[in-house]
């Protein structure tokens, strides 16, 4: 058995596994940070490959910087990561950012000045909006877009864990 052959055996193994229904991984195997994570892209362009090499046929390309997509596998310099639509693939981890944004499901979304639901409003997103993450407790996230900040409800962006705390 080649070198060759058996890493691509045990790579695919890997990804059977991890990829399976029931299958829990708190960290990936190569960066040691949580999976499922949330990332950013960096560049304002981005291959998404079939599979984790240069090899692997290319299926469509991410064109928007700073798009937040959630990291579920790992394999060498490669991600493979999901849109909010559920649509993934492998990109090289080069054009990933950790810089944290969050796109709006809901239009014309009010942001807050606090994180309270009687707390003027700021401004009014649009749906589908990128905002960058600031800060999030339990239910409501900072966020930065257009020149404006406020808070928003948690449940209304896709980026962000239902559970996660961001100091």
């Amino acid at each position: 058995m080649t070198k060759t052959f058996f890493a691509a055996l045990v790579g695919g193994l890997l990804l059977a596994v991890t990829h399976s229904p029931g299958f829990a991984r708190d960290t990936g195997p190569v960066t040691n940070l949580p999976l499922p994570r949330y990332v950013s892209m960096k560049a304002t362009e981005g291959n998404v490959r079939r599979g984790p090499s240069l090899t692997h046929r290319i299926d469509w390309v991410f064109k928007h910087r700073d798009m937040p997509l959630q990291i579920v596998a790992e394999h060498g310099h490669w991600r493979r990561v999901e849109d909010r639509d559920g649509q993934g693939g492998w990109v090289h981890y080069s054009l990933l950012s950790g810089v944290r944004t969050v796109i709006v499901e809901k239009d014309m979304l009010p942001i807050h000045v606090r994180p309270d639901a009687e707390a003027p409003v700021a401004a009014a997103l649009e749906l589908g909006v990128i905002a960058r993450l600031g800060k999030c407790g339990p239910e409501w996230c900072q966020l930065r877009s257009g020149g404006y900040r406020g808070w928003a409800p948690k449940s209304r962006l896709w980026g962000v864990a239902p559970d996660e705390i961001r100091e």
